[in-house]
């Protein structure tokens, strides 16, 4: 190795022995580090509920959306809380699906941006929560405490009762996000599991325990309503940044530096399930780095340029650990090198100073410790099959990071030129499937009151083997079949009951044919918005929604309907079933 490339390799070595003594500082605390224990769903039942107000902002989501807010509508274990939805006006199929959602749901409403978007996540949240104040004048109540989520969150059932809880005493409560599981070969969402493993379970728990402030992770962030209210003081009434990339970043800064209470709640598991907010996150090498680039320029670049280092000296620790992968990111690639350096040091001990080759061989042994220690952190939380891939995509996070920073450094550069915000890098989303999230009907049937807890346990102990819980219940006279298909509507994310007369089109109803109607038990009644409307007395399964698929021109739409109304649709129609 030349004499000026070892000299080159011992100036990487000083840092990465700086940053790695930082790292492993973290690591080392985190042993030690246990967080709080979480209440017991009675305990958090015997308080009162706070009215809760959920935010979700928007841009070209009409492919997540609907299912977004079915299954969490229906999952939701809290009865006094609202969703407001952001939507733009030049965003037709979102706005049109929102709408859609909110016939579906009275707890859904539709927050119009008076202008053109996309502009900025905070600019919509804004928005949001210019329309909740309009809902509080209109129908005389008050939200208490307001909960930021996004397109693809598959919110926990107790989530918004973990907020209730804390929010008594936090004016910021943090519920864990965490990656869902995806195969193995999935490198880069399964960074993400990693990541997000890892932050959740050592980083933010360390940080929060050492007395750093806490970023709010964007989505399932509970603020307190009089906080926010005072940050929107100081901002000429905005509640979120609209110029920043990271308006959660933003936020809890803010509120710390105001002197506001925070916690981050500790994962934990109930039946095998770890209690956070889930969601798939980039699946793809440009997805991640496009998403990556904003929280690169979002908290490294415009937190620098917004707020400099004028804080005091403990919290700027934790501004250097927020920004250091400016350096460290662009020098990744490296660390591979030094790696192997490690490993044959005897190779550079004549080219450079003498103390290279032991720094190379403390930075293996700090690199190993960093491996080991988010291998634990993964193994947590999704097993140690999963976890043994963590070598494997350190090495390519090293490639994405490196490639994330190169594109914010380039973005940030080119909006300071121009004397403009960096533009909003929206993210794609991708939604799970219903049938993995969906909650029991038992639970379900228990949150509307429509049945006693202790009567779904005995039918659940009584019912023949073959029989559903829903029949056995309406059996019994325990449930009405109205109520039972209002709740199985609820739980698969699509109305129930019988469509107004006005709507129905007696020519649509032959679109489909006879074998088919009389086979799945479904009728076609109305096309709109592009889509066929379809009665149907069962949940549509996959096979049913495939096979009509096959046989419809237009995209399906179902409708939850009784038998008895199912056979009226037909009679009005002149259909046999």
């Amino acid at each position: 190795m030349n004499q000026w490339a070892a000299w080159a390799l011992a100036a990487l070595a000083i840092w990465m022995l700086i940053s790695g003594l930082d790292d492993l500082l973290i690591g080392f605390v985190s042993l030690f580090v246990k967080g709080c224990e979480l209440p017991l769903l009675p305990e958090m039942c015997s308080i009162p509920e706070r009215r809760i107000a959920i935010l979700v902002p928007l841009w070209h989501e009409h492919g997540v959306i609907g299912r977004m807010l079915d299954r969490n509508v229906a999952a939701i274990d809290y009865s006094s809380y609202d969703v407001f939805v952001g939507v733009y006006p030049n965003d037709a199929l979102t706005v049109r699906a929102v709408q859609q959602a909110a016939s579906r749901h009275a707890r859904v409403h539709v927050a119009m941006v008076p202008h053109d978007g996309p502009t900025s996540k905070g600019d919509c949240l804004n928005v949001i929560f210019a329309e909740l104040r309009s809902y509080e004048q209109r129908e005389g109540v008050r939200f208490e405490t307001v909960v930021t989520h996004d397109a693809e969150d598959v919110i926990h059932a107790q989530s918004l009762r973990l907020i209730n809880w804390y929010a008594r005493e936090y004016a910021m409560v943090q519920i864990p996000v965490l990656a869902l599981e995806t195969p193995a070969r999935e490198l880069t969402h399964g960074l993400y599991c990693d990541d997000f493993a890892e932050s959740q379970t050592k980083d933010i728990p360390v940080r929060q325990r050492l007395g750093g402030f806490l970023p709010s992770s964007g989505v399932g962030t509970g603020f307190e309503r009089a906080a926010l209210e005072r940050l929107a003081a100081s901002r000429d009434g905005k509640i979120f940044s609209p110029e920043a990339l990271t308006e959660d970043y933003e936020n809890g800064f803010a509120l710390h530096a105001l002197g506001y209470r925070q916690i981050f709640l500790p994962v934990r598991f109930a039946g095998g399930k770890p209690v956070a907010t889930r969601e798939y996150f980039p699946r793809n090498l440009r997805s991640a780095v496009r998403q990556r680039s904003r929280w690169v320029a979002g908290i490294a670049l415009q937190g620098w340029q917004r707020h400099g280092w004028r804080v005091p000296v403990w919290q700027m620790y934790w501004f250097w650990r927020d920004r250091k992968s400016l350096i460290g990111s662009l020098l990744s690639p490296v660390t591979n090198v030094l790696f192997v350096c490690g490993l044959a040091g005897w190779r550079i001990e004549q080219a450079g100073p003498r103390w290279l080759p032991r720094a190379c061989g403390l930075l293996l042994a700090n690199a190993v410790t960093q491996i080991v220690l988010r291998v634990r952190a993964s193994a947590r939380v999704y097993g140690w099959r999963h976890a043994a891939g963590v070598p494997l995509r350190i090495l390519w996070g090293n490639a994405v990071n490196f490639l994330a920073t190169a594109a914010a450094l380039r973005q940030f550069t080119a909006a300071a030129l121009r004397n403009r915000a960096p533009a909003w890098n929206k993210t794609e989303h991708v939604y799970p499937p219903m049938e993995q999230h969906r909650p029991l009907l038992g639970e379900l049937l228990v949150r509307m009151k429509a049945v006693p807890l202790p009567v779904v346990e005995t039918a659940l102990a009584a019912k023949r083997g073959g029989m559903r819980l829903g029949e056995y219940l309406v059996q019994s006279r325990h449930l009405t079949e109205a109520k039972l298909y209002e709740a199985l509507g609820t739980q698969a994310g699509i109305p129930a009951g019988a469509p107004p007369v006005q709507e129905v089109n007696a020519s649509i109803a032959h679109t489909l044919p006879g074998e088919a109607v009389r086979r799945w038990r479904v009728l076609p009644y109305r096309v709109q918005d592009g889509q066929l409307l379809v009665a149907t007395t069962e949940v549509p399964s996959s096979a049913m929604t495939e096979a009509l698929q096959q046989m419809a021109n237009l995209e399906l739409s179902f409708r939850l309907v009784r038998p008895a109304e199912l056979r009226a649709l037909a009679n009005g129609c002149g259909v046999r079933l």
